[in-house]
């Protein structure tokens, strides 16, 4: 689960138009008049360095942006990666999640590369990654050139429906959390009760306008999940993790498709990385084998093969969607983790509620009233920011599932956007990437995308049904 970093997010935000990490690029730097200079050929037209012409305001440098990559990643999903190992075993999982996190780093290199290289033909500073997906095509054979109107578009889709599947699960991560400490004190009520607890409160916070506001509870969050994360490991030592030979080292194949769908949902970052790469001072150190990115994705891969290895070993079958739920309930120092958790989750909503708000209002709704001579807006604006809250609350509601609900948004958004459509994108843009054992490779990991789509959601929603059967 991507909790985005606060701090960036508010000063991308701040320095372009658009709100929300993964459109943040403005490009009111472009360059060069003639922007169709380029386009098909394959290979760059001029001696153009994008680079050298993005003007920014505030910089990062490689430390900055190494933990904006490492905050932006770890989020609360990092607690759910011991669900995963069940599904897939301690052995499978801990090889299956360096695999995925090795494929998924490799498809934000393709992304970045396909971007920086379009930039130069085009001549401009920089590009979001709905307009790489469109210029890409264009760039491709014809049968994909006659895909290049609706590239940006499906992008946009995907992204929004990570976003607002991101949003649901909130619901349920803080609802599931809340419950579990208050049944204590309290006679037991549904989970969804709790959710409509929490509706009104997220309404209003998602109605805050400026980011601004929003910065010192975005701190608030980060210290609350870290803190709860720490307190977790000790409860994972604590009285020592059991035997192994009670643990499945290789799963059943048939929760494959659910682990894969989790891991994807807690590693992706793909929607950071144009904001992250074009805010650096100095962005070639961004990719490269020993770059800030990779050496990020050491980090990371390794922190949630450790959390997801000891979790499940810990707990084994009995582990839950979030960790946290599995801490011993009569304890104080438990139920504080559950409810700082639940706290830190909460105050990150807005910011990512922020970028479902950018696509709906920012880039569709807004400039078709503006075209039709709407003067008063801002009702307009607040309906929308209401809906992006009542949506993910009412999907909440019908599935209450924080496990097989953080796999579905996993499989059905993140496969496409994350692994399938950079390869896509980069046979557009290079001609050499059309043939050969590069041709082969992208396929491969096209398929490889295409595969955890349609498994992990026919799984994830089969499970669904099932859960409600029994």
């Amino acid at each position: 689960m991507v909790l985005p970093s606060s701090n960036l997010v508010l000063e991308q935000m701040e320095m372009s138009q658009t709100v929300g990490n993964f459109q943040n690029a403005e490009n009111a730097s472009r360059i060069g008049p003639d922007r169709e200079k380029g386009r098909g050929n394959g290979s760059t037209q001029c001696d153009f360095e994008p680079y050298e012409h993005r003007a920014v305001r505030l910089p990062t440098n490689n430390l900055d942006t190494l933990l904006h990559v490492i905050k932006g990643i770890m989020g609360s999903g990092i607690l759910a990666m011991p669900d995963a190992f069940k599904n897939s075993g301690y052995a499978l999982g801990t090889a299956a999640t360096i695999f995925i996190g090795i494929v998924q780093s490799y498809c934000v290199h393709q992304l970045v590369r396909t971007a920086y290289e379009l930039s130069k033909r085009k001549q401009v500073a920089s590009m979001t990654y709905p307009e790489t997906a469109k210029e890409a095509m264009l760039a491709g054979p014809t049968w994909m050139k006659k895909l290049a109107p609706y590239a940006g578009t499906v992008v946009n889709i995907f992204i929004f429906s990570f976003q607002l599947g991101t949003c649901c699960v909130y619901f349920v991560f803080i609802s599931s959390n809340l419950k579990r400490v208050c049944d204590i004190y309290f006679d037991p009520i549904d989970v969804r009760i709790y959710m409509c607890f929490i509706l009104v409160p997220i309404i209003l916070a998602n109605l805050v306008r400026n980011l601004k506001y929003l910065t010192p509870f975005s701190g608030i969050s980060n210290v609350t999940i870290v803190s709860s994360l720490g307190i977790t490991l000790y409860y994972v030592f604590r009285d020592g993790l059991g035997p192994i030979s009670e643990k499945a080292a290789v799963g059943e194949a048939r929760g494959f498709p659910l682990f894969f769908g989790t891991v994807l949902f807690a590693l992706t970052c793909i929607g950071m990385i144009m904001p992250l790469e074009n805010n650096m001072k100095r962005p070639k150190r961004f990719g490269g084998t020993f770059g800030v990115f990779n050496a990020a994705m050491v980090i990371i891969i390794f922190l949630y093969v450790t959390i997801g290895l000891l979790g499940y070993l810990k707990y084994g079958s009995g582990v839950m969607g979030s960790i946290t739920l599995n801490l011993p309930e009569e304890e104080k120092l438990a139920q504080a983790v559950q409810i700082m958790i639940a706290i830190g989750v909460f105050l990150s909503y807005p910011l990512q509620c922020y970028v479902a708000i950018d696509i709906v209002w920012t880039q569709t709704l807004k400039p078709k009233l503006m075209e039709k001579k709407y003067k008063v807006l801002l009702p307009f604006e607040l309906g929308v920011r209401i809906a992006l809250v009542v949506i993910p609350f009412g999907l909440a509601v019908a599935i209450p599932k924080l496990g097989l609900f953080i796999s579905l948004v996993g499989a059905l958004t993140l496969s496409i956007v994350a692994i399938s459509l950079p390869p896509f994108m980069e046979i557009g843009t290079f001609e050499h990437q059309r043939r050969g054992w590069r041709l082969i490779k992208n396929i491969a990991l096209i398929i490889f995308g295409l595969l955890g789509l349609v498994t992990g959601t026919y799984v994830s929603i089969e499970d669904i049904v099932k859960s409600f059967s029994t």
